[in-house]
Parts: C-alpha cells; sequence; structure tokens
C-alpha cells in the first residue's frame, strides 16, 4: 500500500539515477503525470510512457544522461508531505538554485511550475523541487 505516490515516484527515480539504469517502472496516478510531465518539457528526463495492465498501470520513466554517463537531475526533494504541507503565496514562490532548478506546484489552476504560477499570481501547495 503506497501512502504517499509523490514520494514514491521520486525515490523510485533517484535510485535508479544512483545505479545509472536506462528505465524505471513506478505506479501509475494522474497527478505523477502531471509532474513527469513538467521534467520532459524541463528535460530533467527523456520521455515517459503509460504502461496499462489490469489495476491501475505503470509509467516506465526514460532517464536522461549526459555523454559522460552523469545524471542531468542533481537532486530531487520532496516538500509538502501528508504529515506537513507547505503552501506559498504568489509572490513568495520559491526560486531554486537562483533559478536553476524547478519547484512542482499544485494550484487552483493546475499543476505546473513554480514561475508559472508566479507569472498567472496564484498560490499553492509546493509539491517538489528538482535541481
Amino acid at each position: 500500500m503506497l501512502i504517499d505516490p509523490i514520494a514514491n515516484l521520486l525515490t523510485s527515480i533517484r535510485n535508479a539515477l544512483q545505479v545509472r539504469k536506462e528505465t524505471v517502472d513506478v505506479p501509475a496516478s494522474k497527478l505523477g503525470g502531471k509532474i513527469l510531465q513538467i521534467f520532459k518539457e524541463d528535460g530533467y528526463i527523456e520521455d515517459y510512457r503509460l504502461v496499462k495492465d489490469n489495476v491501475q498501470g505503470t509509467f516506465k520513466i526514460y532517464l536522461k544522461y549526459e555523454h559522460n554517463r552523469k545524471s542531468v537531475i542533481s537532486g530531487l526533494r520532496r516538500v509538502s508531505r501528508p504529515g506537513l504541507r507547505s503552501y506559498y503565496k504568489a509572490a513568495k514562490m520559491p526560486r531554486i538554485h537562483r533559478g536553476l532548478g524547478t519547484a512542482v506546484v499544485s494550484t487552483s489552476k493546475g499543476v505546473m511550475r513554480e514561475s508559472e504560477a508566479r507569472k498567472l499570481r496564484v498560490g499553492g501547495e509546493i509539491l517538489c523541487y528538482v535541481w
């Protein structure tokens, strides 16, 4: 039983990167799909696919490495968790590594990057950081 699917997603990616795997499979969820879409658009992962099975399906995530087999992702961090939620107003949205990283935010207008939330002037719950 998964208590926190976002933490499971980030931990699976982090562990796969440490052993230099090309792909990793994680249980699928709508929120996980939106987070992976942001990772793909920002160039942190090559691609991801939804593999249907008889239950909920799984995401097959294709990880991205530089030419010297160094991971493109330097760090992943779960911010808001079930026991401690982190909400920010639009003006107070954090900048990750001086703008070189990305914060994924769940807002009333959907899941988006912190830069988009700042531009739309909406606050929300910070789900995770990636840099």
